[in-house]
């Protein structure tokens, strides 16, 4: 049977693995990160051929390495089976389709297996755009929190109102309408950024994006401190926003302010990629698109973070561990913290003192 992808089509890109001795998380890291990520249908057998599209698809073959327990953020890329080339199902983004890549690439290289045949399309502009038709929110002016641990930042008592890929409620703080808003999927890199613009298209005022960084700086230990900003690099250029938290948040105990890098993928922040943002304090995918999305739309925007792995130095934490007790016992702490940081910004009171903040 001649193979799907014998030959590179137009729009394909090859996915050269990374050299993992160079990379920041370490080999046994890196390793363990991989393999909770890889499709199930990858690490079973042996393709002529993988390619990864922007596709969000739950009728194909759904990982059996999908995290559980989890109500966003959950759903993993699927695939379809092609004799013996495989297609993944990303969700449309550019960011997203080239990290899986990346992903599948270094797995194979790492467990010594051929990984010339990987091979990623990324998704145009409009695709992207289009994915998220679906959100259909009826925002009148109102403040938006999107990302992770939301289940904790949302009332106890709250409803949990679902649609194609996910779900919403909302309360009143001091007068003001809030929306948690989370997504079954993954908000990648530039499709954070979409989420944002269709957001803003849709009524919202104000978008607070509360997820996880990297630390560039050594003596920052993961799971202890939470971060914040209103600038970012994006694509070589720094992009700035209106910041929703103003200088409340860093003014808080245990809170750093600092300036933020953008990158697309984890696997390409090697020792090269950190040399060259010494002079950075954060890193992840989502901020600087979201925040450059704000800016364009003429909203505000604002990010508060837990810091949970660091580039710079070696911490029993990173990011191929996260569900151990300890770091969710750290992270729980965190999450109150940064609920108490959201309603005092709202109804200007200060939080509580956080206990042991350095």
């Amino acid at each position: 049977m001649t193979s799907l992808l014998a030959e590179p089509a137009p729009g394909l890109l090859r996915a050269a693995p990374i050299p993992a001795d160079g990379h920041t998380m370490g080999w046994d890291s890196l390793l363990r990160y991989l393999t909770i990520k890889v499709h199930h249908l990858i690490q079973d057998r042996d393709w002529d051929s993988i390619r990864v599209i922007g596709g969000y698809d739950r009728t194909a073959v759904i990982s059996h390495h999908e995290k559980t327990g989890k109500l966003f953020n959950f759903e993993r890329p699927t695939a379809q089976v092609h004799g013996n080339d495989l297609v993944i199902k990303a969700f449309p983004g550019a960011d997203y389709v080239q990290h899986y890549a990346l992903i599948i690439a270094a797995y194979l290289a790492m467990t010594n297996r051929p990984a010339g045949a990987v091979t990623y399309q990324p998704p145009g502009q409009d695709e992207c755009r289009t994915a998220l038709d679906g959100l259909d929110l009826d925002l009148d002016g109102d403040l938006v929190i999107v990302g992770w641990g939301l289940q904790y930042l949302a009332p106890d008592n709250g409803v949990w109102t679902r649609g194609p890929g996910y779900a919403w409620q909302c309360t009143e703080i001091a007068g003001r309408r809030v929306v948690y808003l989370g997504f079954l999927h993954s908000i990648w890199g530039d499709v954070a950024g979409q989420v944002v613009a269709r957001l803003a298209a849709l009524g919202a005022h104000d978008v607070v994006y509360v997820g996880k960084v990297g630390a560039l700086a050594p003596g920052i230990e993961p799971n202890t401190w939470l971060a914040t900003g209103n600038t970012s690099l994006v694509s070589g250029a720094l992009v700035s926003w209106d910041d929703f938290f103003g200088d409340f948040a860093s003014a808080q105990a245990g809170v750093h302010r600092g300036l933020h890098a953008t990158s697309p993928s984890i696997l390409l922040e090697n020792r090269d990629w950190l040399a060259k943002h010494a002079a950075y304090d954060f890193v992840d995918p989502e901020i600087g698109p979201m925040g450059a999305a704000a800016r364009q739309a003429e909203i505000r925007f604002g990010y508060l973070h837990v810091i949970s792995n660091n580039l710079a130095r070696h911490y029993p934490a990173d990011l191929s561990n996260e569900r151990h007790l300890d770091v969710l016992r750290r992270r729980a702490v965190l999450i109150d913290r940064i609920r108490d940081i959201i309603t005092g910004c709202l109804t200007g009171r200060p939080p509580h003192t956080l206990q042991g903040a350095r």
